[in-house]
């Protein structure tokens, strides 16, 4: 009776996982669900700070960059081209970034994720000193593309974590990823509005420094390009390599072509890096790259729209909030954002599954565009007051929930690496895509609102029911994604 018992629940467990249209690739081999492996916690906290480094490297100019453009003189005084020339700054990093991020990750499938993640941390470090040395427009735009082509830490860093973990406890690795994304934007932000101008700011302790009064950004940027010098260290003394024999990087140079699979040392065939053309499945390309691009532009562009809704007059469509209270509203999402994605991330994709937390984050996409006419009817009600800061509230925990679908994301990207060779150049097409939205979706949003604000479309709102509908559009891809992650 035992046996046949056995023999029963052993069916109905194969049933559950057999391969169907909505699991495709799945093994259909019996896989009871294991307990969580342990976590290599000492190289996993070398990655976040690798990984906190990018996004502190990258928004410490966001504060005073207006300012800069201003004192550079390249607009001549013409207040209505700043936000052009600040635009152009912001998007050249992720023009740049576009153009290399694939091939630095597949570069990585070949010499080993350690030497491009330390090319990395100096493409972080030198071009934000050099940032802060420019006294020129030019050279800054310079630097600053410089500083995106180099930088190509974020896909290496997801393929160490897969390398170094296994399905059981990848999830608790990419729980941290986004919290620390978030912290990371937020020190960025803190530093460069606190430290900019530091002569005129802090007489006492800075006023008699000539330096720093004709370079009035260095020390804003000084911090984090040194905080990523250090890391640097940290990482060539403690970071170990995981990809098994790689070809080094005085050997690959010495080679008069780029190396294919075959140049790579003998190991079996399955263990090579994949060709470009042969990444290029349904389930990378169709299923985990195009949720991935999708979730970029619908999550990308509400962060353009934000701080542009807050700023704007509350009879053209916004809640007309100072800079000051725009800063302390984003640096409270910031804050919650990270402890929500540390306490919540894990355990939800544990509880729920990867495919049901993903949905559940593109629905919260809904509320946060709907909030936004919603708060500026409630402030042309009745003052921005306690009522619209409950509501921006409100928004904010959505925000939160929306932030989730990125750790799923990562997951999804991850698994439909066909072989774990080929994660770097995986990665990076993911990193493309997020680079190349990242340079249009908060164009065409910005474009939009103010569109919308111009004409009176909708009421103004013509630029919500557009990412409403397209959140809907969003939401449909994700219903593709199998209900369990792909298995090796």
């Amino acid at each position: 009776m035992t046996r046949y018992r056995d023999q029963v629940w052993i069916h109905k467990v194969e049933e559950l996982i057999s391969p169907d249209e909505e699991t495709p690739l799945l093994s259909s081999q019996l896989a009871l669900k294991k307990p969580p492996a342990a976590v290599p916690w000492a190289q996993v906290w070398i990655l976040l700070f690798i990984h906190s480094a990018v996004p502190f490297t990258q928004h410490v100019i966001d504060p005073f960059t207006p300012e800069f453009v201003r004192n550079v003189g390249i607009t001549h005084g013409d207040e209505s081209r700043v936000g052009y020339y600040v635009g152009l700054m912001q998007s050249i990093f992720f023009v740049t970034h576009a153009l290399t991020v694939l091939h630095w990750s597949r570069l990585s499938d070949v010499v080993g994720r350690k030497p491009i993640i330390l090319i990395g941390l100096f493409g972080l470090s030198l071009p934000v000193y050099s940032f802060g040395l420019s006294t020129t427009y030019w050279g800054a735009v310079f630097s600053r593309g410089l500083h995106g082509a180099l930088n190509a830490n974020s896909g290496v860093i997801k393929s160490i974590a897969v390398e170094i973990t296994d399905s059981t406890s990848l999830p608790h690795v990419f729980a941290y990823m986004p919290a620390v994304w978030s912290t990371g934007s937020t020190l960025g932000q803190l530093t460069g509005g606190s430290l900019s101008r530091p002569a005129d700011r802090f007489p006492n302790t800075f006023g008699n420094s000539q330096f720093l009064k004709k370079y009035p950004y260095f020390l804003a940027c000084a911090v984090p390009a040194t905080f990523s010098a250090l890391v640097w260290i940290m990482t060539y003394a403690f970071l170990r390599e995981t990809v098994p024999s790689p070809v080094t990087l005085r050997s690959l140079l010495k080679q008069q072509s780029r190396p294919s699979s075959a140049e790579v040392p003998e190991s079996d065939v399955a263990e090579r890096p994949y060709p470009l053309r042969q990444l290029m499945t349904r389930r990378v390309i169709v299923l985990a790259l195009i949720n991935c691009g999708a979730l970029s532009l619908v999550e990308f562009s509400y962060r353009a729209i934000q701080p542009l809704f807050f700023s704007t007059p509350v009879h053209r469509g916004g809640l007309g909030l100072d800079p000051p209270a725009i800063g302390k509203i984003l640096a409270s999402f910031g804050i919650l954002n990270s402890v929500f994605q540390f306490t919540c991330f894990a355990r939800a994709n544990a509880l729920w599954g990867t495919k049901r937390v993903f949905i559940g984050g593109l629905l919260c996409a809904i509320p946060v565009y709907l909030l936004f006419p919603v708060m500026n009817a409630l402030a042309r009600a009745y003052g921005v007051g306690r009522v619209v800061h409950s509501a921006i509230a409100l928004q904010i925990i959505f925000g939160c929930g929306l932030y989730l679908c990125h750790g799923c994301v990562s997951i999804y990207i991850s698994a439909a690496s066909p072989n774990r060779a080929s994660l770097g150049a995986t990665n990076g097409l993911a990193q493309l895509l997020f680079s190349i939205f990242h340079t249009i979706g908060p164009a065409i949003s910005t474009s939009l609102f103010s569109l919308s604000v111009a004409k009176g479309y909708l009421g103004g709102g013509l630029v919500y029911a557009v990412f409403l509908s397209m959140s809907l559009v969003v939401i449909a891809f994700g219903t593709t994604l199998p209900r369990q992650v792909w298995q090796s």
